[in-house]
């Protein structure tokens, strides 16, 4: 069974190591600790007592954006990160977000998929904004802009 709690200090470490397994590129300890409060919000999965993937989002005024969203590789294809997504729906609908946002790389094409499903729409494209380690893209590849207006009364 899965269960969920906010990301604390106290479990960056196994925040990271996930972080690290998903991400050719993943976010440095500072930026990830900087994201754990303030403007920012987040939900972890467990299974037991082990943390098996996490998302973090953003409050920027009407509009939230997920930051991150990720799932250990030995639990991807349970559910686990659709779990997530909606429960970070849920979180900009229980707190009167006007629009959800996120960001994520062209190639992934699982990820597009799962938030296509959850009724995000593509917006638009952010020519060479990640980093990449494919020869053919020369360094970097595009970042596809999603959103989903959330209706509210």
């Amino acid at each position: 069974m899965i269960t969920f709690k906010p990301v604390t200090e106290a479990s960056i470490d196994a925040l990271m190591a996930i972080e690290n397994a998903c991400h050719s590129h993943p976010w440095a300890l500072n930026t990830m600790q900087s994201c754990l409060a303030g403007r920012y919000f987040n939900l972890a999965a467990f299974k037991a007592e082990q943390m098996v993937g996490f998302y973090i989002g953003e409050k920027a005024g009407p509009d939230f954006t997920l930051m991150d969203i990720c799932v250990a590789p030995q639990f991807q294809g349970q559910g686990i990160a659709k779990q997530l997504l909606n429960a970070f729906i849920s979180y900009g609908e229980q707190h009167s977000a006007e629009n959800l946002f996120l960001e994520v790389r062209e190639t992934n094409t699982r990820a597009i998929a799962l938030y296509e499903q959850a009724g995000f729409t593509e917006m638009s494209v952010r020519k060479n904004y990640y980093p990449s380690d494919d020869p053919a893209k020369n360094g970097y590849e595009d970042a596809i802009l999603m959103g989903m207006t959330l209706l509210f009364g």
